[in-house]
Order: C-alpha cells, then sequence, then structure tokens
C-alpha cells in the first residue's frame, strides 16, 4: 500500500473519530443544507455563531460512518437526512433555538426558477420604476393588474404570485427581479436534528419567527377573552370581569324594575 493511500486512510480515520467524539459529547447534532450558499456567508455566519456552534463539514460516506459507530438508537434515524452540501453543528443548544439563530442569520436574495418559498410570495400594490411597454405583458402573466401612473407603472391590487412549497415559475421569476423584491432568503437551512438528551430526531424544525409571533398574538388574544368569559381572575382578566358583573348587574336590575311595575299597574 502506498503511503499516499495510507496517509488518506489515516487522515478518513481522524475525521470519523473526530465526528463520533464530538456526537456523543454535544447535546444536538443539527443537519444543515448549505445549497447555493456562497462562500463568504458561508463563514460570516460561522463567525456569528463562533462560541455556540462548532461546523464541521464532511463526506457523506465519512459522517454516515461516524454515525454509524456511535451507539445512540434515535441517532441512526437520522442518516436518511444525509444528502449532498450538508454541514454538520454541534452545539449544547436546543435544536429549536438553533434553528432560531439560524432564522436571524439569513440574507435576502433574488428568486430564481425553481426555487421553493417558504412562504407565499405577495406582490402588493403601489408605483414601480417599469415604464409602459413589453412589462405590461410580463407583469400580467403573472396575474397582476396594472395602469399607467406619471409615465410609470403602477402594480393595482396585491396578488400571490407563488405560493408556499411551489417552485417558482420563470416569468415569476423575472418579474419579481425586474420590481426588485427579494423574497428567497440565504444562509444555513436547518434540515433535521437529534436531541442526545431526549433520543429523539427532528425534521421540519424551519423557524418562521414572523408567523410564529402572529400565532401567539392570536392566542394571547384568544386566551384573554376565554379567561374572562370562564372568570378566570388575574391583572390581566379582573377589569374585563368587574365590567362584566356591572353589566349584568345593570341588566338584572333593569330586569326587574320592569317585572315590579307590570305588576303594580
Amino acid at each position: 500500500m502506498s503511503k499516499l493511500v495510507t496517509a488518506n486512510l489515516t487522515d478518513k480515520k481522524k475525521i470519523v473519530s473526530s465526528l463520533v467524539d464530538k456526537i456523543k459529547h454535544s447535546k444536538t447534532l443539527l443537519i444543515v443544507s448549505t445549497k447555493n450558499l456562497p462562500s463568504s456567508q458561508f463563514h460570516s455566519i460561522k463567525k456569528n455563531l463562533r462560541g455556540k456552534v462548532d461546523i464541521r463539514v464532511a463526506k457523506k460516506s465519512l459522517i454516515l460512518r461516524a454515525i454509524s459507530s456511535t451507539e445512540k438508537g434515535a441517532l441512526q434515524n437520522i442518516k436518511e437526512y444525509i444528502t449532498a452540501d450538508i454541514a454538520l453543528f454541534f452545539s449544547d443548544l436546543d435544536a429549536f433555538e438553533l434553528s432560531g439563530l439560524l432564522a436571524d442569520n439569513q440574507s435576502p436574495t433574488k428568486a430564481k426558477t425553481g426555487d421553493i418559498p417558504f412562504e407565499d410570495i405577495t406582490v402588493e400594490p403601489g408605483p414601480t420604476d417599469l415604464i409602459p411597454g413589453p412589462a405590461i405583458s410580463e407583469l400580467s402573466s403573472v396575474g397582476l393588474k396594472v395602469a399607467v401612473e406619471g409615465g410609470k407603472l403602477a402594480i393595482k391590487q396585491s396578488v400571490v404570485v407563488a405560493k408556499k412549497g411551489e417552485p417558482i415559475k420563470e416569468n415569476v421569476a423575472s418579474v419579481l427581479s425586474k420590481l426588485n423584491i427579494f423574497p428567497m432568503k440565504v444562509g444555513f437551512i436547518p434540515v433535521a436534528a437529534y436531541d442526545s438528551v431526549s433520543d429523539q430526531v427532528y425534521a421540519n424544525i424551519v423557524i418562521d419567527k414572523k408567523s410564529a409571533f402572529e400565532e401567539l398574538r392570536s392566542a394571547i388574544g384568544k386566551s384573554l377573552g376565554f379567561a374572562a368569559k370562564i372568570g378566570y381572575v388575574c391583572k390581566e382578566t379582573i377589569s374585563y370581569i368587574f365590567a362584566k358583573a356591572n353589566a349584568e348587574e345593570k341588566a338584572i336590575e333593569s330586569l326587574i324594575n320592569k317585572n315590579h311595575k307590570e305588576e303594580t299597574q
């Protein structure tokens, strides 16, 4: 066996051994996609996460070998998420907290044909910098209603031009580019995670903070009304409960007065 082959085998063994050690001593192993991620942003995000995450990149075969060499039950289930263009995140942070950090480190970018949006892409009404001409038919081809205002095209109503989870069409990508709309995000995309404490593999852990906050706000609004309705007393509901009691008191008083008046007539 040549020295070069021996050296390569030694290097591979070191990589596998290092990955096994990280798996055994980390709370969370997060698989992230690096597809279409520029090298400059890779290193920028890596710098931002320094001290919180240890990022490793290795060949698929070596990663699979490391996982197979680790005696952790549910960990083996993460193998199906090991594909090309991935990186491994080792951390003592919770997987969902890590996903939230990655969401904070994403940058807006133009949409390309075939990109898959994580939410509906909506073009809102308003003026554009486009002049009348071929642009009219281009905008119309994606369902936008336009009019000429001040020598420029204006969009008259909001339209969803690409739906969540569906590939972006070529004409839609072209229109979004012309309108200077950057609906996609560039960054590490969480794919799946293994939590060593719970011995569980989690998939679909992309965190949409905007939607999460909206759902939380809606839930808080509904819970306040429900709590007041059932008479749950706390500082947030006490004023509602007193107001309700006062209204019911007046209603009962009015009913009593009405009945008394009818009896005396």
